[in-house]
């Protein structure tokens, strides 16, 4: 039986949130280097600034030395829809979704756009047929579903003698699970996810053949000014080294330079995965004993280490409405807000109702171990009050 016995200890940082994501451990904003600011970002020390950002970025992810790295305006968002809108049109295109995400980017092109664009889809817990995918077509495809806690298990399903490009949107993946740089033509995050960095800023990597395809084919609709990448046929080389479309954040930019040095002083790549790795497992372990509460992807295989994504399973409350299980969620994240035991654990508003829980390489393990008991006295208190 649940009780509503108040547990004793917290969480040290209840944030849980799936973007922006929690700060390092030991962050501090009086530690940022701060000369920056008030600064021309295209003075010397501006680019400087943004050229070590880059530098810190391709030694820690292992970006290959010839692929391109940008510092792009409006996020994640920004950076998926610049390439889409600068490179697609050039031949037919499969979409891939299994998130809300996903689903976006399938609108834009068929909608917008208006391509000639094959969907392949699958609901929220299920991922969709990898293998349809056609080595002729350019593919969209996001690598973890930040809404659905499905992600794909390996970039085998792409095709090393593809034709088309691989957009692939990596936002709550990057920093946190491999990544196989040979299969991917676009890669695109914001930093405000896994190393958990201020939001409004996207990166965008793209490979020789993503470059190829910019300066040999011209889309044949308007491209807004944040949009272009290339000028005269050219690849606008100054984007990625550090001179940057619009005028970012320098705030910003120092706060990501923090999150990198961070992450490369754990051990870099690897000790990150780990740190995700290690979180995903301990809520799992507390999923597994726990008989109200279950993962929404049920295949273990295609799990996000990163934005876990859970359905309560009690008949009761799975009896509701849908609106009455999203007021019972709703309650439990009020009650656990108000302890200071977890902020911003439902589900996204377009996914099933139920709870999400960020399992990034920030989140420290005690504080997902402390959360279970947490979790179960809300889902008592909030059960009580039906």
């Amino acid at each position: 039986m649940m009780t509503q016995t108040t547990p004793a200890v917290r969480p040290a940082r209840p944030h849980f949130s799936s973007g922006p994501c929690a700060k390092r451990p030991g962050y501090s904003p009086q530690e940022l280097n701060i000369s920056a600011l008030g600064r021309s970002h295209r003075s010397k020390l501006g680019k400087s600034r943004l050229g070590e950002a880059i530098d810190r970025t391709r030694a820690l992810l292992g970006v290959p030395d010839d692929y391109r790295i940008g510092i792009v305006p409006a996020s994640d968002t920004g950076a998926v829809e610049m390439a889409m809108w600068s490179m697609l049109g050039e031949r037919s295109v499969d979409m891939l979704a299994w998130e809300s995400f996903g689903a976006g980017w399938v609108s834009d092109v068929t909608k917008q756009l208006k391509l000639d664009a094959r969907s392949l889809t699958a609901g929220y817990g299920e991922i969709a047929d990898l293998a349809a995918v056609n080595p002729a077509h350019d593919v969209v495809f996001t690598w973890n579903g930040t809404t659905s806690g499905v992600r794909v298990p390996n970039a085998d399903w792409i095709s090393a003698d593809r034709e088309g490009i691989v957009i692939c949107d990596a936002t709550s993946a990057i920093f946190a699970q491999p990544l196989d740089w040979a299969k991917l033509d676009v890669v695109t995050y914001s930093w405000q996810k896994v190393l958990g960095g201020e939001g409004a800023h996207g990166v965008l990597i793209l490979s020789p053949r993503a470059v190829e395809r910019l300066e040999s084919y011209t889309p044949p609709w308007p491209l807004p000014k944040i949009f272009r990448l290339t000028k005269g046929g050219k690849l606008i080389e100054g984007i990625f080294e550090g001179a940057t479309i619009n005028t970012p954040s320098m705030l910003c930019v120092e706060d990501y330079l923090d999150a990198l040095k961070w992450a490369s002083s754990l051990g870099g790549l690897d000790a990150m995965h780990a740190r995700a790795d290690a979180n995903a497992a301990a809520l799992g372990a507390y999923v597994e004993k726990t008989p109200w509460l279950d993962f929404l992807c049920e295949d273990p295989s295609l799990r996000s280490n990163t934005s876990v994504c859970l359905k309560i399973t009690d008949p009761e409350i799975a009896a509701l409405e849908e609106a009455d299980q999203r007021a019972f969620v709703k309650a439990m994240e009020k009650l656990l807000e108000s302890q200071d035991a977890a902020y911003d654990i439902g589900g996204y508003r377009d996914a099933p109702p139920g709870l999400r829980i960020w399992c990034g390489a920030t989140v420290d393990t005690a504080d997902i171990e402390a959360l279970g008991p947490w979790l179960d006295w809300a889902y008592a208190s909030a059960k009580t009050a039906l």
